[in-house]
């Protein structure tokens, strides 16, 4: 025993046991993340239900448990509750109902149950019992109905999108004209009353906004009276709900659905999550602006940290003279590595945006005060702060990375004549290039899922405008954005419903493990292209 203890084996046993269980459990949390928020695309039936007490629910049922029974005798049977998206909030109050099986005397699935994905209140269930055209009834019943709300729906959304597009283009580009002007006129009015015939002309330039501005009103007002075809619906319960064409995002009959037309429906509910905007509070919809965050700032924080990373690493093992000092420096760097999240998050506040934004906004954005340009939470600050919070990684990695070129590497270039600048950047510099990048990668790793501290550097449940848009300068880092680890926070823990949310929940989480994933694999990529070009790296 004494010999197979000391032979190693075990502790290689130890090992390979310890990864496959961490494999196991990765693998584990992946799968059930995919079977929870993949699942939730998926059209499923809609059941009608009819209680002992002769009432009626129309929903989805989205799981079912057993009921505890506490104390029971032995051989009480087993009882079981499910729980059922009804949906029509405005109507019942409620989107979720639990309903015991035992009191369950008839489930049915009508092909001609109908599941409206409304812009606001969430799902609406039920049956068409007429399409009206202002008040012309021009169909009635489910069959007809359906064909009728085919026809016309196509078109009240092109006028929807119509609206929302001169909504955001046309009038959003008057406003931000405006808010341009306002300023300058602010500003001309700070330097003195020179500036009196400038001031006029942006006056008759304001003047010339607001009538462009009441013509696009208009054409909104013309489009939102165009738009007076509704919906009525028979729900459960004996109730009606007239609801206007524009206001539905898609309608179909899941249980009336073949194979086919259920996986392009999935596949058209799949792309609006990732390409979509969001709705009823992030519980609906998409996440393309939390998506647009994320991979905006990491890519900020990425060219911040690498070149600070680096310069910090080659300076403490190329240039500066070993002792004391470089070792504690070393150690202070280590110890960051270990500081909490949200100390950076503070110090990021008070910093950057108290100082450093207050001191911008003071010295080139005066007409704008109070309200603040850059001494405000912002794309910028918080991948500044991500930046300080990675650095650490960056610099023990390319440090390692230096540690291991072989010295005669060096010795020969400075023997051929080279400078010492020379020989860090043609012959150091593409040698440890692996190492920075793996750096990189555990930088945009940690960076990606952190939330912390943006929650108090400029990250926001709803951004309105992207950090990208078609105004000059045309990326505006002094914006707050959205974030994907902020998202999942958000919709598990302050959406006002739970069950709603949950699905949006494991479908963010999944993106956002994808979107790291996919960051990671570039970078990876990259390291084995450089490994294969510069070979003396890993000797």
């Amino acid at each position: 025993m004494k010999r197979f203890w000391k032979s190693g084996d075990p502790f290689i046993w130890l090992s390979g046991g310890a990864l496959a269980l961490s494999l196991v459990m990765v693998a584990g949390l992946v799968v059930l993340v995919m079977m929870n928020g993949l699942g939730f695309f998926w059209p499923s039936p809609i059941a009608r239900l009819t209680l002992a007490d002769g009432k009626e629910l129309v929903g989805q049922v989205v799981q079912r448990e057993k009921i505890p029974q506490p104390g029971a005798p032995q051989g009480t049977p087993e009882r079981y509750r499910i729980q059922v998206r009804v949906g029509n909030r405005d109507l019942y109050g409620a989107d979720f109902v639990w309903v015991e099986e035992a009191n369950i005397v008839r489930r049915d699935f009508p092909p001609d149950a109908l599941l409206i994905e409304r812009r606001e209140w969430g799902n609406l269930y039920g049956f068409i019992k007429e399409v009206r055209d202002g008040e012309r009834v021009v169909a009635q019943g489910s069959g007809d109905g359906w064909n009728a709300l085919q026809t016309y729906l196509p078109g009240e959304t092109e006028t929807f999108n119509e609206i929302r597009r001169i909504e955001k283009r046309e009038i959003g580009a008057i406003n931000h004209a405006q808010e341009k002007i306002r300023l300058e006129i602010k500003k001309l009015g700070l330097r003195g009353p020179d500036g009196s015939p400038e001031v006029a002309r942006l006056q008759q330039e304001l003047e010339t906004l607001a009538a462009r501005y009441r013509e696009h009103a208009a054409s909104l007002a013309e489009l939102r009276q165009s738009s007076r075809r509704s919906l009525v619906v028979s729900a459960a319960g004996d109730k009606e709900k007239e609801l206007p064409l524009a206001q539905i995002v898609r309608a179909y009959r899941p249980d009336a659905m073949g194979l086919l037309a259920k996986s392009r429906l999935y596949l058209s509910r799949l792309w609006e999550f990732v390409a979509g905007e969001p709705r009823e509070s992030n519980t609906e919809g998409g996440v393309l602006p939390a998506l647009f965050g994320t991979v905006m700032m990491v890519i900020i924080m990425s060219l911040f940290v690498a070149p600070l990373g680096v310069l910090a690493a080659f300076y403490l093992r190329e240039y500066a003279k070993q002792g004391p000092f470089v070792s504690a420096v070393r150690i202070a760097v280590n110890n960051l590595a270990g500081v909490p999240s949200i100390v950076f998050g503070v110090f990021g506040v008070g910093f950057f945006i108290y100082l450093i934004g207050g001191s911008i906004d003071r010295l080139f954005y005066p007409e704008a005060l109070p309200t603040p340009t850059f001494g405000t939470g912002g794309i910028l600050w918080a991948s500044l702060t991500l930046a300080l919070l990675t650095v650490p990684v960056v610099i023990v990695a390319t440090e390692e990375g230096l540690a291991a070129i072989p010295g005669g590497m060096r010795e020969a270039s400075l023997a051929l004549g080279a400078t010492k600048f020379e020989t860090t950047w043609r012959i150091v510099l593409p040698s440890v290039m692996p190492s920075i990048l793996t750096g990189l990668i555990l930088a945009m790793a940690r960076a990606a899922g952190e939330v912390a501290p943006l929650m108090i550097t400029g990250v926001v449940k709803l951004a309105p405008a992207l950090p990208i848009d078609g105004f000059w300068p045309f990326v505006h880092l002094e914006r707050k954005f959205m974030h994907l680890g902020f998202h999942i926070y958000d919709v598990g823990f302050q959406s006002p419903n739970v069950d709603a949310a949950r699905p949006m929940v494991y479908t963010t989480a999944l993106l956002l493990l994808l979107v790291v994933l996919v960051l990671n694999l570039t970078a990876i990529l990259l390291r084995s292209r450089l490994r294969k070009k510069y070979t003396l790296s890993i000797i």
